[in-house]
């Protein structure tokens, strides 16, 4: 097979050009379990069997909720595909009301469960759904698991019948469902056909320098968000060795015994990563400590390409050996490549993992794109610092007069699902789809994100303010975990900030100041903490423009969280939610 049309082609192809012995590995009771690419395709064919003795038919929706990666998610990934059905995996973190929302919108008729965790939410609202069956991947006493459909598919005699459903589904069919997470409103089902994938995938491989059996990527961003998913698929192209992490607590050893070459990350992650590299800095002492610094600052100020001249490159390596060659360990060793997307990266960050020898390269794309538009690449002049990169060869951009990115391809996706009026809102007649993002295109062709359409407002002086520039330019503070910067329709920006608490306990203890009882109640109140904070503002305020600046902020008590509706899954702000659940310390800023 060199041609690659439909989702299940890439393990195939896998398979006849470039077989592993490891393709996917899962940890199960502390062991790591590997499937060759054989086994891979193997249990995929076993699960498709299956899913037909059960009653499975074309075009039937098979929902799948996991709080982690694993084997199970790809085997059944493949094996609904390959028959026609569509899969739709579902945030395991949404709320029950929208888990029930979703199954009841697609018309899911069995849903996949990773624990007992995502069962009882399921179980809670089965009852109002059309779900004919629930299985569950690990071994759940009151729910039948996954392996009795791999044992009605044992029976290989409707093999032929698989066959025949394989060479029935076109590029242009529909493969998967995705439901958005959504800053506001109700989920929206994304369509995303064979080709849509595929395309992004093929025209997204270009970019990354892997070597053809070669690699390994250890993967933990959720699959069901489409950015994961596709990477995945990439893999598999490119015949990476895929090991999914046990969980998020997990990353840091995961890291250390697979030693991976490539992982994706967003943003969010590799923040959290650089403050405990920071924090472990800041408790060296004396040479070791100037030494930690001198090497930051010098990662601060990286250019790609040898731009900063031969001194600085001079400065550069012997940082690398004595400091940045620790971080390197961190990881593994061998990380060659971190992918990032979701959520603009902040410059600072991409400068100091590049100067460490762990490059980030920075990409963007949407749901509704499958996910790519634009990705940087280290090789050949492809990396611009505070871009997302050039466009792919086969996606086409034009900017609107009004600034924002409308994007037109085979990645773009076929519409919402049972929602015209919402999908001839994005999608216009000459197929562009509008993305809802601010942006420019540089003269190399560099695209460059500014803010989100729908979330830039005016001050009642009439001036525009872009808050997401201005948090992510704040967030870089170590005191701030969290900020929303308010203000639409009143005299001046404000912002709502969730401290860093662990940060600042730290930065407590070692200044010798009285936190009460350290509750995160009492950090939001204390007025020294206010105090310190309000220089880290007053500091990022320059860099902006007079009617920009934040004047004044409130602190919650709160950490902000997936889990209590502050951030989406893919941990943007939900700002309607968030002003709403501190309206009162909203009213407050503006002396209400």
């Amino acid at each position: 097979m060199n041609e690659i049309k439909r989702l299940f082609d890439f393990p195939y192809f896998q398979l006849e050009n470039h077989p592993l012995n490891t393709a996917l590995a899962t940890k199960y009771d502390g062991k790591w379990e590997k499937l060759s690419t054989k086994q891979y395709i193997d249990k995929a064919n076993t699960l498709s069997r299956g899913l037909l003795r059960l009653g499975v038919q074309p075009n039937d929706k098979i929902a799948v909720i996991s709080s982690t990666n694993r084997n199970e998610w790809s085997i059944l990934d493949i094996g609904v595909l390959q028959i026609g059905a569509q899969n739709v995996p579902i945030y395991p973190t949404i709320s029950e009301e929208d888990y029930e929302y979703v199954l009841n919108h697609s018309g899911a008729s069995i849903c996949f469960v990773s624990d007992t965790e995502v069962l009882e939410k399921v179980q809670s609202i089965r009852n109002n759904t059309q779900l004919k069956e629930v299985y569950s991947f690990d071994q759940i006493s009151s729910c039948p698991n996954w392996s009795e459909v791999l044992q009605q598919g044992e029976d290989k005699s409707n093999q032929d019948e698989v066959e025949k459903l394989k060479k029935s589904v076109k590029a242009e069919d529909l493969a998967t469902l995705i439901y958005t997470s959504g800053t506001t409103g109700r989920p929206k089902g994304v369509m995303l056909s064979h080709e849509n994938i595929v395309s992004n995938v093929l025209g997204s491989a270009p970019r990354v320098p892997f070597e053809t059996g070669t690699y390994v990527a250890l993967s933990f961003l959720p699959v069901c968000h489409i950015f994961e998913r596709m990477i995945l698929y990439l893999y598999q192209y490119y015949a990476v060795s895929i090991y999914f992490a046990e969980s998020i607590d997990k990353i840091s050893d995961n890291l250390k015994e697979v030693k991976p070459h490539v992982i994706t990350a967003v943003p969010r992650l590799l923040e959290k990563v650089y403050d405990k590299i920071i924090a472990k800095g800041t408790a060296l002492e004396g040479i070791k400590k100037n030494l930690f610094f001198w090497a930051v600052e010098l990662g601060h100020e990286y250019e790609p390409y040898g731009a900063n001249g031969w001194w600085y490159e001079l400065k550069l390596k012997i940082a690398r050996k004595l400091i940045f060659s620790k971080w390197k360990e961190g990881l593994g060793n061998n990380i060659e490549l971190i992918v990032s997307g979701s959520a603009a990266l902040q410059p600072r960050l991409a400068r100091v993992f590049a100067a460490a020898g762990i490059p980030v390269m920075e990409g963007y794309g949407l749901t509704e794109t499958s996910p790519v538009i634009a990705v940087n690449d280290e090789r050949d002049h492809g990396f611009r610092i505070g871009t997302v990169g050039k466009v792919l060869h086969n996606v086409e951009v034009k900017i609107a007069e009004d600034g924002e990115i409308m994007a037109k391809g085979p990645n773009v996706m076929k519409g919402y699902f049972k929602d015209q009026e919402k999908t001839d809102e994005v999608l216009d007649a000459d197929g562009f789809f509008h993305t809802g993002d601010i942006g420019e295109l540089d003269k190399d062709g560099f695209l460059k994100i500014t803010d989100r359409k729908k979330e830039m407002f005016k001050t009642s002086g009439g001036k525009y303010v872009a808050p997401q520039l201005i948090e992510n330019t704040m967030k870089q503070s170590r005191f701030i975990e969290q900020i929303m910067v308010v203000g639409e329709g009143e005299k001046m920006p404000a912002a709502l900030i969730q401290p860093n608490f662990e940060f600042i306990e730290d930065w407590a203890r070692r200044k010798n100041i009285d936190l009460g009882d350290g509750s995160q109640k009492d950090i939001a109140n204390n007025k020294m903490v206010h105090n310190r904070i309000q220089e880290e503002i007053d500091f990022y305020n320059q860099k902006f423009g007079k009617w920009e600046r934040v004047k004044t902020f409130a602190m919650t008590p709160e950490v902000w969280s997936v889990e209590e509706g502050h951030l989406t899954p893919t941990m943007k702000l939900k700002r309607r939610n968030v002003r709403d659940r501190y309206k009162d310390l909203y009213e407050g800023l503006y002396g209400r």
